[in-house]
């Protein structure tokens, strides 16, 4: 499943439900959590679960929704209310461990099987960090969910859980703390084999400064990133897709290794070239959208 961009849309606004369909993103979160207001929480509801059945049959994003935390008296009624057609997944928020992920999971098995779906139909992305017993339990995500997509992290939630009157440090960088909830974030998707998925850059005005941003966090390994305002897709889609130098570079490798399968480094242009660079140049491709045969002669 393709995440380089995923757009938060808020689940009680009419408005913005129909001017999401036409959106470039690669996936749209409709969210019944921060974006709604307490005594709004039913009506959004309502209007997701209406809005996920009128959605276009042939779409080219991936719709999730965003569902108000397991501890929440709502998530469950979130969960009935969303789970059917129309749906891809669901985005999971304020996670303290898997174990979370696997009590939604049961929940999600039983629905889909009263919706008519196939098991394992709808996946999760979850927010990794935004709790302190969340950061303390990150390695648990070693075992492999079926259901999980991808895993994201957050600042805002996480500064709030551990009383914090910022997350920023005077210069404006992020605390170490925050730092440490990227990393782990990236760590975390790693071992689990899913897409690590970077956090929102909250001003959307700044076009420049988040293309900056995101590719330097394509650099570190994320893979997409969650868009907060419409005008940050096409900057982030950019970004997260390999360019045409990405690709020739990992054209190169593939044709160097398959002209000699049994070296264990090849050079190109006076650089060697080991296997990880390799396994990279498969993960290139992959993000391209470029089909490769992987062939075991050359893995």
């Amino acid at each position: 499943m393709k995440l380089r961009s995923m757009l938060f849309v808020p689940a009680d606004s009419e408005r913005k439900l129909q001017k999401s369909i036409d959106s470039p993103a690669d996936a749209l979160i409709f969210d019944l959590e921060d974006a709604v207001t307490p005594s709004r929480k039913h009506i959004a509801r309502e209007m997701c679960a209406a809005h996920l059945l009128d959605l276009p049959g042939k779409r080219d994003w991936k719709a999730f929704v965003r569902v108000n935390p397991l501890k929440t008296p709502e998530a469950l009624a979130d969960l009935a209310a969303v789970i059917g057609r129309g749906i891809d997944g669901i985005v999971l928020p304020k996670v303290d461990s898997v174990r979370d992920i696997e009590i939604v999971s049961a929940q999600i098995d039983a629905l889909e099987v009263r919706a008519g779906m196939l098991r394992g139909q709808t996946r999760i992305l979850v927010v990794a960090t935004e709790t302190a017993q969340g950061m303390l339990n990150m390695s648990g995500y070693s075992k492999k969910l079926p259901r999980l997509v991808g895993l994201t992290w957050g600042a805002e939630d996480l500064s709030t859980d551990v009383g914090a009157l910022t997350n920023r440090e005077s210069d404006g960088t992020l605390s170490h703390v925050y730092l440490m909830a990227r990393s782990l974030c990236l760590l975390a998707a790693s071992a689990a084999e899913v897409a690590p998925i970077d956090t929102l850059y909250a001003n959307f005005r700044d076009l420049e400064g988040l293309a900056t941003d995101c590719l330097e966090s394509r650099r570190r390994g994320f893979s997409g990133r969650i868009a907060i305002h419409p005008d940050q897709v096409a900057t982030i889609n950019r970004c997260y897709t390999p360019s045409d130098a990405d690709i020739s570079a990992a054209n190169a490798v593939l044709a160097a290794f398959a002209a000699n399968p049994d070296w264990g480094t090849v050079a190109i242009d006076g650089r060697m070239y080991d296997r990880p660079h390799l396994l990279q140049a498969f993960r290139v491709l992959a993000l391209a959208g470029l089909p490769v045969a992987q062939s075991a002669e050359i893995v």
